[in-house]
């Protein structure tokens, strides 16, 4: 039996100018078989210097360091030595801002650490962080290789089969690693006068569901906002679900439709959940709803998409070459129930046919 060489673990730099967070960091990399510590940089400046001269294959850049702060060194970075990049963040709303701005200028992704210095909580982040550097390693070598979809798309007649569907009444969002900045693509296209409303779930750790939601709204025609209990829904507005709880909707007959949130029952792996919230969309709109999946990781959103899709809602996911992850899109491409699978551009597109938006160059 011939065996395959053994991959060479993902190489490292750990960017923070605190001596006990590139300690702690460096012990979270050097735990996982797969990766290893190729070096740390205790400020922008040195950061820069070492990818010069070791070229990892991922940076975990902290967020705010004296000097040259992350993020003036994450915009060097992607200018004179382009690798994924790691923010390495704490939930404050200073950081939160200068963590979109980093995503916006290329950064992969980010983790939340714990304010205090003084504790190992930071471990808590571990497999966070872990599954994060992997991910970005991947999509890195991904997009190196100009990989095309496995699978081509739900082989229907797509026009027959949208043309048959009632107009959406509603969309329903899932998205995580490389969200935010998809987001901020995709939403700002959308007009003041949508006809539907649309919830997004995007996975975020607690802190930051709110400033991303205002942010959006300063980007966005559409209102958008962070969800709130009981929140009357209403054409026109995008809500996002706030970190730390589940999402669903109440639409009973001839009433308006109100949102729920609640506190994450133990079996969810995230809060919010993309398949609680779908699961609720399809329940209360069947074939009205419209399910959208796009760039993340794992397969949350796929039990979503199916509830829609066995309603006979529309189903459409973001495709492989435009996601920074293609894993919850993939899973449900995978699965065979997507009705259709385009790029990031074309997603507003969908949306505006969907709900038979019309007005002067559009549809």
């Amino acid at each position: 039996m011939i065996l395959e060489p053994a991959k060479p673990p993902i190489r490292v730099l750990i960017v923070d100018d605190s001596a006990f967070m590139r300690a702690a960091l460096s012990r979270i990399v050097a735990s996982d078989a797969d990766l290893s510590v190729a070096a740390t940089a205790a400020s922008g400046t040195e950061a820069l210097q070492r990818i010069a001269t070791i070229h990892p294959d991922v940076v975990t850049l902290d967020v705010q360091m004296p000097g040259l702060d992350g993020l003036e060194t994450l915009r060097r970075i992607m200018t004179q030595f382009p690798c994924p990049v790691i923010m390495v963040s704490s939930a404050t709303l200073k950081d939160a801002g200068t963590t979109f701005s980093a995503l916006a200028a290329g950064a992969f992704d980010y983790v939340p650490k714990q304010l205090s210095t003084a504790s190992l909580d930071i471990l808590d982040i571990r497999d966070d962080l872990v599954a994060k550097i992997k991910a970005a390693a991947e999509s890195w070598r991904a997009k190196e290789r100009f990989l095309l979809p496995r699978k081509p798309p739900h082989a229907v007649d797509l026009a027959i089969r949208r043309a048959s569907l009632p107009s959406t009444e509603i969309v329903a969002l899932g998205i995580s690693t490389g969200g935010p900045s998809a987001l901020e693509q995709i939403l700002p296209a959308l007009p003041a006068d949508l006809p539907v409303p649309i919830l997004i779930v995007q996975h975020m750790p607690l802190g930051f569901t709110a400033f991303f939601a205002e942010r959006l709204n300063n980007l966005c025609a559409v209102s958008v906002r962070e969800a709130s209990h009981k929140e009357t829904v209403r054409p026109g507005v995008v809500y996002i679900a706030p970190a730390g709880f589940q999402m669903t909707v109440e639409h009973p007959a001839n009433s308006q439709t109100v949102i729920s949130l609640s506190d994450n029952p133990e079996e969810h792996l995230h809060a919010p959940s993309v398949d609680v919230m779908m699961q609720s969309v399809a329940s209360a709109f069947h074939s009205h709803a419209m399910g959208i999946i796009m760039t993340g990781m794992g397969s949350d959103g796929a039990q979503g998409m199916s509830a829609i899709h066995r309603e006979r809602g529309f189903t459409v996911g973001q495709d492989q070459t435009t996601c920074a992850v293609y894993g919850m899109p993939r899973v449900c491409a995978e699965m065979g129930i997507l009705d259709r699978i385009v790029p990031l551009s074309q997603i507003p597109r969908e949306i505006l046919q969907a709900t038979r938006y019309r007005k002067a160059g559009v549809g």
